[in-house]
């Protein structure tokens, strides 16, 4: 496992990945080619992933993001050290937070 900020990067066996997140299209990258995690609201910094991969967003404001990465990469933040990625298929979890009545998503 791997934690940059409020970022958890969770191996995943290709095996597990279902098929057809496996055979979805990837996510467009941002102006700098970077699959961008979760973006800061007040900064406007990112955990972002360069390398080549592909970045599956389940729909839902919590559905799952699966991250591949066919020749690793690495996780970069401003604030952050990098963390470098094996290749392989990873779960992306956003760390999240309870209010009374109400789960949101960590804001950074």
């Amino acid at each position: 496992m791997y934690r940059q900020g409020d970022v958890l990067i969770v191996p995943v066996a290709g095996e597990a990945v279902p098929a057809h997140v496996a055979e979805a299209p990837g996510e467009a990258r941002d102006a700098r080619g970077r699959m961008v995690l979760a973006l800061g609201e007040v900064t406007g910094h990112a955990h972002a992933v360069t390398g080549p991969g592909r970045l599956v967003r389940e729909p839902g404001p919590f559905g799952p993001m699966l991250l591949h990465l066919p020749e690793g990469g690495r996780v970069v933040h401003e604030e952050h050290a990098a963390i470098p990625l094996p290749k392989g298929w990873y779960r992306v979890v956003r760390q999240r937070e309870y209010l009374p009545g109400a789960v949101r998503i960590v804001a950074d």
